[in-house]
């Protein structure tokens, strides 16, 4: 199983699933990010930790730990 976090730079994935505490699935099922949802990696930290990702036209940024927590397909 592939993780967000896994990603490489400028690649595409579908999310998969959503996992971790309750509250965080909550929240970013809230702002979209829902099984289905394309994601794409523009940014990575110089230090790797956070990713800017574009989510449905707009870009977020995120920790690499919440990145694995979220899994995708290519």
């Amino acid at each position: 199983m592939l993780t967000l976090a896994e990603i490489s730079l400028g690649q595409t994935a579908k999310v998969r699933t959503v996992d971790g505490p309750r509250a965080f699935r909550r929240r970013l099922l809230e702002m979209g990010l829902v099984p289905g949802t394309e994601v794409r990696v523009v940014t990575i930290a110089p230090l790797g930790d956070p990713l800017q990702i574009e989510v449905r036209g707009g870009q977020w940024s995120i920790r690499r730990a919440e990145a694995a927590q979220i899994q995708v397909d290519r």
